[in-house]
């Protein structure tokens, strides 16, 4: 008899604050620009018995809190979104409007992986 050792998957919360973390230490800084904040209804996803379940990241409300924001890097512009769902408490979001200049953090292997806020750091200004 074979036993195959799995291991649990990460919840999707936990993923994305350890890539906030890597992006918090190795990335690089460029000037971004805040295109707007924004909530969502977020779907729950579908688990394999047919059921549906929340991830841990979505609120009970079900809202997602969406930031856009763009930069460049050598020539190439990127316009994207963070989902900043549990990070508005530590954040004076109020103060954020469109067209506010920002500092980005990029992986610089990878430029399009980017972050605008972290647990410990942030890039509005």
């Amino acid at each position: 008899m074979i036993f195959w050792l799995k291991k649990k998957p990460e919840d999707e919360s936990e993923l994305e604050r350890q890539r906030r973390s890597y992006l918090n230490r190795v990335g690089r800084i460029v000037e971004g620009q805040v295109l707007e904040i924004t909530d969502h209804k977020a779907a729950p996803a579908a688990s394999s018995n047919g059921h549906a379940r929340h991830s841990a990241r979505v609120p009970s409300n079900g809202a997602q809190r969406l930031l856009y924001y763009t930069y460049s890097i050598s020539g190439v512009t990127y316009e994207t979104a963070q989902d900043i769902t549990g990070l508005e408490e530590r954040l004076h979001l109020t103060r954020v409007a469109t067209g506010q200049i920002a500092s980005v953090k990029y992986d610089p292997s990878n430029p399009s992986n980017s972050i605008l806020l972290a647990d410990d750091w942030s890039g509005l200004h």
